[in-house]
């Protein structure tokens, strides 16, 4: 079960997780390959490192519906990322995960999408999160399916997921 706080508000709790907004020395600390003390042993993992390089030019992806670290209650570190691909066309938002090495396989990267698409899903005018994923990549395709997305189209290598606010295991 995942709930969060009001959309005002910066960090998004699950059971687990705590979802908060990244903040610009983490994002100058990735960029520049500095190393800090909240982080698990292998964040940030390549796809951190991506997005991190790509805040820059998507300055809304730091926004209240933008990327987060997904933090691990228990330890306090950062043990992976989710975020929407911010602003939404015409009602959809992207959205990506990904856990590091040493946390996969717990369940994280369903709870942290299940959360941040139930509140993705209380931005004014969004009606649908959407992933899309090879389906090469079992793992993936399992987090959406835990998440509450449902499988819509395939074509290319490619499969689309999608959330939206009528899905009752978005509500």
């Amino acid at each position: 079960m995942s709930s969060f706080l009001s959309p005002t508000d910066v960090d998004l709790f699950t059971e687990r997780l705590v979802l908060r907004s990244w903040s610009t020395a983490e994002v100058d600390a990735v960029l520049h390959g500095t190393r800090l003390a909240h982080w698990a042993v292998d964040f940030p993992a390549e796809g951190d490192q991506v997005i991190a390089g790509l805040f820059t030019e998507h300055a809304g992806w730091l926004g209240e519906y933008g990327h987060r670290q997904v933090i691990e209650r228990d330890s306090g570190l950062v043990v992976g990322s989710v975020g929407l691909f911010w602003p939404p066309a015409d009602g959809e938002l992207e959205i990506g995960y990904g856990i590091v090495a040493t946390r996969r396989g717990r369940g994280y990267a369903p709870e942290a999408t299940r959360a941040l698409t139930e509140f993705a899903l209380t931005a004014p005018g969004v009606h649908t999160v959407y992933a899309t994923v090879e389906p090469s990549n079992p793992p993936s395709v399992r987090v959406l399916e835990k998440a509450g997305f449902q499988r819509v189209s395939s074509e290319q290598n490619l499969t689309r997921f999608r959330a939206t606010e009528t899905d009752p295991a978005q509500r």
